[in-house]
């Protein structure tokens, strides 16, 4: 195997920075091929640091064209330059001025990180190492400089210039054809929040009056043409702004606040400092063109984005450890603002749902790793599902301990002593356990143990005493290099329902165990006592999912359908439907693979039909309920020697089930949903997301016009969330009619990008054995494109981690396929062939023909002697 040497960073071996920028001007004169960077930057040497010490800044990529320090050129004997640096020999020991001057080709920039030009705009994405692609500099997030950007390009070129900050001045260079802009960013921040655009771009503009009063002029840039697909992002920017305000506090501190949308990105968004350059993708939305869930991303991720000027960049990380620190903050932020614009109990449950399908399978597998890791090869690699989301559930949880009221005095006093600083976990948690007096030591560890936490609960009810004791156990798995783990602090919210489905109020006995209706497990086992109780209650645990946990509490059957029918808890209601979901799946599971024959549970199908007919329930609830676990978390559940195909026919022998069980009701619920003019309302969402549900469980019925009916909701739809949920069923199930569908679609949409992406997942993730062949078919096709990365992830990435079945496939043609796509991407675009390869992460769980054959591939992978650090690290840490 062939290897390259990579450098591993540990959080221990931190030390503050030898020299500090205090100021950085920038001069940037932009051309397609030959833009030309002169930084002027202001450094002193810390206190700490000794007269001499060398100072070596990063860089990457870069042609060094001149050095000079107040006002003189350096000799060349006075530094060092090598691919990744350049070091000053002997630096004043006073402040200084530095001057360095570099060309770079934006152009040719195809990793799109740095400066780069796509599709005639000039971008930037700096975080996490992209600065030094521009300039020399400390290009780590504990260096806090204060910035003046100037701008020049051609006028016609680029028509557009935008920085961080606020413009403070801006004109036409006589007789040159170029203009000026210069932008100037009062807070200090890291060489990672720094960002520029320039192109021709249209925009849309509002304006939003903070609770101090000041005004703040907002933009929304995109290409020409997109102007009306912005409204709804810049009314979620306005109601995030108003709901920052009202539920922390934070107001926003510059004269302006603009967006970019631009189709070559490989993040989702980021926060730079008063210009949040976004993927298009969560941008633009319009009812042709735009999901339901499209909208929901587009309102999260621009709230998200928003939400970290204070969480991020007022407040910064001090290194690249504490990730989780902005991220994981922000992402609990942003789930609240949706919570409380959408439905909170649905809300919940999407966000648990995307937990478990995304960062549960990565606790299990080698790429585990804490919330806050401890060492890395390549940061770029640490943009994951634990960082974001487990991240998220951490601060929940610490809300949950807590109280609203300690949580939010916690959150001020945060903000109030950190703001300007690049902090730490521990800083975080010091101001919580300040204001609430309480130790937080033990729940730190949730930030530095890798895996999924199980607890085992064992209920003994007496009813002489009206007693019931129940005993939770936790383990936590062994992960690569945690092999002894400690008991944690895991909040349990738990209830008891009676026998006619009442609230039970119950009497705790040992009330330092419990804070209101929450269990505080902190030992390896425990036993909570409770009094009041003559009857055995149904027992509700960890409602809300109060932590990130596996749960397993041994209900039987009937105390799951019990709680389906009266749990006051949304997400436990929807919770015990799963688990019944998932004992079937399972038990069917097991019988295929053994050759049985077999039928669904008529008493599941039963209480499947109640939800449909409940018109009590929540719309969108409703689908909640009826969407059964995914191949993806029955193959977590199965854990080993995992066959994807028998998991494939268990889920179609059921859904076949209450289709055909339920097919007069899934046809008469599919024609009156949804009928109402479109309004990305959460209410009608949901009536959608049910509708496009009843159309899928219709589709695998016995019903004889069923193919009739999907066809004419394809074609009657007046909106892309029925016309994609319709396409989908058509083609999924291949049903008559999917290929005209696929042709009218393509015609319909062929020259909007975002909505083609999703022409390209749809027939990715059709679990058939030709679609392997499709989807490398679609490689060829005119709108396929290498170079995009919304493309690449719309079609390749959904093979390789939304068709469990095909990407698995028996011959291993599924992991040829992406080892060789990985292979054309990685010297192109390497953080994009990273997360694609972060697919084989779960091969160690298949049956071992299917693990040898993915083995083989990483294996290939790893051989390649020029591969990038990115994927790389990913392959070598898949392999251990």
């Amino acid at each position: 195997m062939a290897t390259q040497d990579q450098s591993v960073v540990r959080l221990e071996d931190y030390q503050p920075p030898a020299y500090r920028i205090d100021a950085v001007g920038l001069d940037v004169h932009l051309h397609p091929a030959e833009t030309r960077v002169t930084a002027k930057l202001a450094i002193h040497r810390a206190a700490a640091t000794a007269p001499g010490t060398p100072l070596t800044l990063d860089g990457d990529g870069l042609q060094l064209e001149r050095v000079e320090i107040a006002g003189q050129a350096l000799p060349a004997s006075d530094y060092a330059v090598t691919p990744s640096s350049l070091t000053l020999h002997e630096p004043p020991s006073t402040p200084f001025e530095l001057v360095l001057e570099t060309r770079l080709n934006p152009q040719a920039n195809t990793a799109l990180m740095g400066l780069y030009r796509s599709s005639g705009t000039y971008c930037t994405q700096c975080e996490a190492e992209g600065f030094r692609r521009i300039t020399y500099f400390l290009d780590r997030p504990d260096v806090l400089s204060v910035y003046t950007t100037r701008i020049e390009a051609d006028a016609a070129e680029a028509p557009v210039l935008l920085g961080n900050g606020n413009l403070v001045e801006s004109g036409k260079i006589e007789g040159t054809g170029r203009h000026f802009a210069v932008w100037h960013d009062p807070h200090p921040k890291p060489a990672y929040l720094f960002a520029l655009v320039a192109g021709n771009l249209a925009s849309i503009k509002d304006r939003f009056v903070t609770a101090s009063g000041r005004a703040v002029e907002l933009g929304i840039y995109v290409e020409p043409g997109k102007e009306s697909m912005c409204d709804w992002a810049m009314d979620s920017l306005k109601r995030s702004m108003t709901w920052d305000e009202q539920v922390f506090g934070l107001e926003y501190d510059l004269e302006v606040f603009n967006i970019v949308a631009v189709s070559d990105f490989n993040m989702g968004a980021m926060e730079n400092k008063g210009l949040n350059i976004f993927n298009d993708k969560f941008v633009l939305a319009d009812p042709e063109t735009a999901t339901d869930q499209d909208y929901a991303h587009v309102e999260a991720v621009i709230a998200h984005e928003y939400f970290h000027n204070w969480t991020g960049n007022r407040i910064t990380c001090r290194d690249w450890f504490q990730l989780c620190l902005k991220e994981g903050l922000t992402v609990f932020r942003d789930q609240e603002f949706s919570s409380d614009m959408r439905s909170r109990p649905v809300k919940r449950i999407a966000d648990v749902r995307l937990l478990k399908s995304h960062q549960f399978p990565e606790d299990a597998g080698p790429l585990a790793h804490p919330v806050r890791p401890r060492a890395y090869r390549e940061i770029n690699n640490f943009y994951t599902a634990t960082v974001y989301e487990k991240g998220a559930e951490v601060v929940r949880m610490l809300k949950t301990l807590l109280g609203d009221a300690d949580f939010r005095a916690g959150m001020d006093l945060y903000v109030s002593r950190h703001d300007g600083d690049a902090a730490t976990i521990e800083q975080f948690l010091a101001c919580f356990a300040e204001v609430s007096g309480m130790d937080l030591s033990q729940f730190a560890l949730w930030y530095d143990l890798a895996g999924t936490p199980r607890i085992d609960a064992v209920p003994a009810h007496d009813p002489a005493t009206g007693t019931l004791s129940l005993t939770l156990t936790q383990t936590l798995g062994p992960t690569p290099n945690q092999p002894d783990k400690p008991a944690m602090l895991i909040p349990v919210r738990i209830g008891f329902i009676g026998a006619n489905g009442e609230e039970l109020e119950v009497r705790p006995r040992g009330a330092d165990q419990v804070r209101s209706d929450v269990l505080l497990l902190s030992q390896r086992s425990q036993t909570f006592t409770f009094e009041g109780l003559p009857s055995r209650p149904v027992l509700s645990l960890l409602r809300g999912f109060s932590a990130p946990v596996t749960l397993n509490a041994s209900q039987s059957p009937a105390d799951l359908l019990f709680q389906l029918r009266h749990d006051s808890d949304p997400f436990n209601r929807w919770q015990s439907a799963q688990d019944l979901a998932t004992r079937e799946l399972m038990r069917l599971y097991a019988a295929l693979r053994s050759g049985d024959a077999v039928t669904a549970d008529t008493a599941l199908v039963a209480a499947i039909g109640e939800v449909l007919t409940n018109e009590a329930l929540d719309q969108a609830f409703r689908a909640q309920v009826l969407n059964l676990p995914g191949e993806a978390d029955l193959a977590r559940e199965i854990g080993k020697d995992v066959e994807p195909d028998h998991i494939l026919a268990a889920r179609r022998l059921l859904r076949a089930a209450i289709g055909s069980a339920h097919a007069r009701q899934f046809a008469d619920l599919a024609e009156t949903l949804g009928r109402k003019p479109f309004s990305p309302s959460a209410a009608d969402a949901g009536e959608r997301a049910l509708k496009g549900l009843c159309l899928g469980y219709l589709a695998v019925s016995e019903q004889n016009d069923r193919a009739a009916i999907v066809t004419r909701h394809a074609r009657e739809a007046d909106n892309m969330t029925d016309r994609l949920a319709a396409l989908t069923v058509l083609v999924h199930e291949r049903l008559d009619g999917a290929d005209d569908a696929l042709a009218a679609f393509e015609a319909r949409h062929a020259g909007h990008a975002l909505a083609m992406d999703k022409w390209f997942t749809v027939q990715a993730t059709s679990p058939h054995a030709a679609t392997l062949t499709q989807v490398d078919t679609l490689t060829r096709h005119a709108a396929f494109d290498w170079s995009n990365p919304n493309r690449v992830r719309a079609l390749i990435g959904a093979f390789s981690t939304g068709n469990q079945s095909q990407f698995t496939r028996a011959d291993g043609a599924g992991f040829v396929f992406l080892a060789d796509v990985v292979e054309r991407l990685d010297q192109r675009n390497p953080q994009l062939a990273a997360r694609l390869v972060s697919a084989f992460r779960s091969w160690q769980a298949l049956e071992r023909g299917r693990a040898s054959l993915a083995e083989a591939a990483l294996s290939r992978i790893a051989a390649s002697a020029i591969l990038s650090r990115d994927t790389r690290d990913i392959v070598e840490r898949c392999l251990a």
